[in-house]
């Protein structure tokens, strides 16, 4: 039997002196976020005890506390074997802290508490949200106040006061006794917390450098000097050795010649002043109108300096044409969190897809128990929802990210009372933001997003005497219509059943009063492509299974992109997607489909070019079409590219020069990621292309690749750029580490970071790749 060592018992002055030691570390944290002797963040140091609430039956008092490093939340459990790490969450994993009933869990299991006692923490992965219980209103508000405070000033820290705040901590981590001081052993922890491998030679050689005393041990200025050795970036030096003078300032006129000739900037004189006042920790540097290394660095690591074009960050698109004009980004059962089949239903589903920039949810509504209509994937086990709390949620979230309008796809299969119910549901809730007649008299064309701006809009079906929902509304009560029940199309054995035994009619019998509510969205079946004697009218908008779009696509794909310039096209994932998977939606967006519907519950590369796409136009959930998917006389082809006015053929020459913070993705010590880059250009056939670089063996802390690449691009227009970063494993499949996707269109040239985002597309608060970016007109 093994002996298990117990650690010698500390005496009475020892523990002392650990607390105060603790103190000062979270006293210096909390200067470092700009919070010093902020009574909110004494308050969370100190902790408190929480309720915990999971159920009607599960409310248990547990203490909470945030640890000195003031970026991690430890919570008391009173499980067996559970593990430390189980225990503490990251600051930086939190989305969202709600006062008050804000979440399904305490709007069910806390209604007997006041809302002043009440928060919830909503992360940004699938983790599930923390329903919390304060035992007074002031403790509540210290919980939230002190929480909203430390994000707030940890995401305005710049990149070099984040990568500070990370080292010293993992250093005060691997100072396992807590004295200080940093011994050879506590050093090699250190190097494999932060991600890098060092042999026994290396590490003993910095260490020799570095213990100018002699001691053994490093103290004070000497862990500066380790931290400086540790965090220099030789790379960035030899560019600013290029650009400064012997004293090592670059001249403001240097910085002007770096801006124009490396970066491609225009107005390089304008920006040059700026950058230094703005990024220059160096005061006489400041006032002599220059840049240190340090002032450089800064602003290689800044919005300025990101790979991502930053005028993008705001709309700048026209917003004047009609909505078939842009791309929209869209949601495929909105209401789900998992899979198509058993997962949960939540209105937490329709939050996250609106924060995330969603502008087309999705509503699949049947009859509900006590009169009032539910919302889950008919057919399926996925749990049930309120159709009034779906519609509460998306009035309080549809707006927070973006102000341009947002269409609410109703798949109908209510009696005509429930749906008499879900009317009344949206016009009282909803009031003046439903949309429920056309703007301006507009009745032969789209209003245009600017037009529509907070406005909330129905897409389903129309009373067939309302042909044109353009012309107000006539006094039929309630008709048959077509049925489109896309959960029936589902390819799973027990939802085949359920449909036959229920034996599905192809027509519904709809209600006039949710007949009204549809203005310019009005479902019909495709019938295929536009007579051009009788055109369809422009409201009425079809949706197709994303098989049959693609086959469109293939075989009519100028017919396609004709259709999307009037009409708008929705696109849905295929019935086989019972595990809630993705299909690519470049294909699509390039014959001008406008809502092409994903199941934004579902991280994974087709999740990623979609955000990447719709970052671009201020995130605002819109983006303009080229031009050439919006002219009438386009010839325009994807499948088939001819001479056109399709934009210059572009040489995109990149250089994937460094790394710097990959996070671990084993967390266990020892493990140290052997990281590659894969460089994947998405959109038309001729531009798809995928390279990458060598691997990079034991270093995600600042592994070194100078490699260049060069690609051509065909229809920049349509191209997207991913950058994706794995952990090397020969013998399984590689660990994802982070992405990055942007339209080649927004692509900065010159020496740039790539700030790297999670798998579920949050970004690492300081993970980076070090790149050079040059794009040439092809001849």
């Amino acid at each position: 039997m093994q002996c298990i060592r117990r650690q010698p018992k500390r005496s009475a002055s020892q523990e002392n002196m650990l607390l105060e030691q603790s103190r000062r570390v979270a006293a210096l944290n909390g200067i470092r976020l700009g919070l010093k002797d902020d009574k909110d963040l004494k308050f969370l140091l100190k902790g408190s005890q929480l309720l915990k609430v999971k159920s009607s039956s599960w409310r248990k008092e547990r203490f909470f506390k945030l640890q000195e490093d003031c970026k991690t939340i430890w919570q008391e459990s009173k499980k067996v074997l559970r593990s430390p790490e189980s225990q503490i969450f990251s600051i930086e994993d939190i989305r969202d802290v709600r006062s008050g009933h804000k979440t399904e869990g305490m709007e069910k299991y806390a209604k007997d508490v006041p809302e002043y006692r009440c928060f919830s923490i909503i992360f940004k992965d699938q983790r599930k949200n923390l329903d919390l219980i304060a035992s007074s209103e002031d403790d509540a508000n210290h919980w939230i106040s002190g929480l909203g405070k430390i994000i707030a000033h940890s995401n305005s820290m710049n990149q070099k006061q984040k990568l500070q705040h990370w080292i010293h901590t993992c250093l005060r981590k691997a100072d396992k006794n807590k004295d200080n001081k940093m011994s050879l052993k506590e050093l090699k922890d250190f190097l494999k917390e932060v991600n890098i491998e060092v042999d026994d030679y290396h590490a003993k050689k910095i260490f020799q450098h570095c213990d100018k005393s002699k001691t053994e041990a490093l103290e004070d200025d000497e862990i500066e000097e380790f931290y400086k050795i540790l965090t220099e970036r030789k790379e960035i030096d030899n560019i600013f050795q290029m650009y400064s003078d012997t004293e090592g300032f670059m001249s403001c006129q240097n910085l002007v010649r770096f801006l124009y000739e490396m970066q491609q900037e225009e107005d390089a004189v304008v920006a040059a002043p700026a950058l230094i006042q703005k990024y220059e920790p160096n005061e006489r540097a400041k006032r002599g109108n220059a840049m240190t290394k340090d002032g450089f660095l800064m602003y290689l690591l800044s919005d300025e300096g990101n790979i991502f074009n930053s005028s993008h960050r705001k709309v700048y698109q026209d917003m004047t044409q009609p909505l078939s004009h842009y791309l929209v980004s869209s949601s495929h059962n909105t209401y789900l969190m998992e899979d198509q089949i058993t997962g949960p239903s939540s209105t937490e589903a329709y939050i996250r897809a609106l924060t995330k920039g969603c502008r087309c949810v999705e509503l699949d509504c049947w009859d509900g128990p006590n009169s009032e209509p539910v919302i889950y994937h008919g057919y399926t086990l996925t749990s049930k929802i309120l159709f009034s709390d779906v519609i509460k949620a998306i009035k309080n979230y549809a707006f927070k990210t973006s102000p341009y309008p947002v269409i609410i796809s109703l798949e109908n299969h209510c009696s005509v009372d429930q749906q008499k119910v879900m009317a009344q549901h949206m016009t009282t809730i909803f009031q003046d933001m439903l949309l429920v007649a056309p703007v301006d008299g507009n009745k032969s064309q789209f209003p245009s997003p600017e037009q529509l701006k907070g406005k909330i809009l129905v897409k389903g079906k129309k009373l067939s005497r309302q042909e044109d929902p353009t012309n107000g509304n006539n006094n039929l009560e309630a008709e048959d219509v077509s049925d489109e029940d896309e959960a029936a199309e589902i390819e799973d054995e027990s939802v085949k059943t359920e449909v036959q035994q229920k034996g599905k009619s192809d027509t519904l019998k709809l209600a006039k009063e949710l007949s009204d509510t549809v203005v310019y969205c009005k479902s019909v079946h495709f019938e295929g492509f536009d007579d051009p004697s009788h055109p369809r009218a422009f409201y009425e908008m079809s949706s197709f299974s994303e098989s049959k779009a693609l086959k469109l696509a293939q075989e009519s794909g100028t017919s396609f992109i004709h259709h999307n310039i009037r009409h708008l096209s929705r696109i849905y994932p295929a019935g086989w997607r019972t595990d809630s998977s993705n299909y690519s939606p470049v294909d699509l967006w390039n014959v001008g489909c406008q809502i092409v519907a994903l199941n934004f519950q579902t991280a994974g590369t087709e999740m990623d070019v979609y955000q990447g796409r719709f970052q671009d136009n201020g995130f605002s959930g819109y983006v303009l079409k080229p031009e050439f998917l919006r002219d009438e006389q386009t010839k325009f082809n994807p499948k088939s590219i001819t001479e056109g006015t399709w934009g210059t053929k572009k040489k995109l020459l990149l250089k994937i020069i460094s790394g710097q913070q990959l996070p671990k993705v084993n967390k266990s010590k020892n493990s140290i990621v052997d990281p590659k880059v894969t460089i994947e250009i998405h959109g038309v056939q001729q531009d798809n292309n995928k390279k990458q670089t060598k691997v990079i063996e034991n270093n995600g802390f600042n592994p070194k690749w100078d490699e260049e690449f060069i690609f051509d691009i065909e229809i920049p227009a349509l191209a997207l750029v991913r950058f994706v970063v794995e952990d090397f494993d020969m013998s399984t499949k590689n660990d994802f580490i982070g992405q990055y996707t942007l339209p080649f269109t927004s692509l900065k040239q010159g020496y740039r970071h790539i700030h790297l985002l999670t798998k579920n597309g949050d970004p690492y608060s300081s993970s980076t790749l070090f790149v050079y970016i040059n794009i040439q007109d092809c001849e």
